[in-house]
């Protein structure tokens, strides 16, 4: 019976999660390696935050590649997964934490998110808003989806990449 209760727990917190726009969908390990090799190919100097970082997967890619890696997810039990398949990984980091109230890290040097049509635009607009609050670009990496009316500056099959500059006046 307790059974019941946990797996109701655990679906009920997929749900909400789900709810506010960000479902678990789980990026491919060969799809994030292409980006991080033909498309950003990272470093150390770099600090990666994953947007909706779910298990940790595309943390872990970056953080093999030398780079920070931070991870920014809504769903505890996501956090929880994460950061076991992560243990003794010293680059990487785990927060649950909401993007839309949460500030990035100052030295983010990019962003990899994992959006979906309706609200891909709007994440491209937050990560603007927070290299405007940081004072310098910061690189997007969305995967699967381009942002509307925004030029890439390199894509892959499944990547696209953008240099979001600080807005001109300091304000969105």
């Amino acid at each position: 019976m307790m059974w019941l209760w946990i797996i109701g727990a655990i679906l009920l917190i997929f749900a909400l999660t789900a709810f506010t726009g960000a479902p678990y969908v789980p990026t491919k390990p060969r799809d994030a390696a292409q980006a991080f090799e033909e498309l950003y190919p990272l470093s150390a100097d770099d600090v990666l935050v994953d947007i909706g970082s779910g298990d940790g997967m595309v943390l872990r890619a970056a953080a093999r590649r030398g780079a920070r890696a931070v991870g920014l997810e809504i769903n505890p039990f996501l956090v929880g997964v994460a950061k076991l398949l992560s243990r003794g990984q010293r680059r990487v980091s785990v927060h649950l934490a909401n993007f839309w109230t949460s500030h990035l890290p100052d030295d983010t040097t990019v962003v990899y998110v994992f959006g979906e049509s309706r609200d891909i635009r709007k994440m491209a607009r937050r990560v603007r808003q927070e290299a405007t609050r940081i004072g310098r670009p910061i690189a997007l990496i969305s995967y699967a989806f381009e942002v509307p009316g925004c030029t890439p500056a390199r894509k892959t099959s499944l990547h696209f990449l953008y240099y979001l500059e600080p807005f001109t006046d300091g304000k969105p």
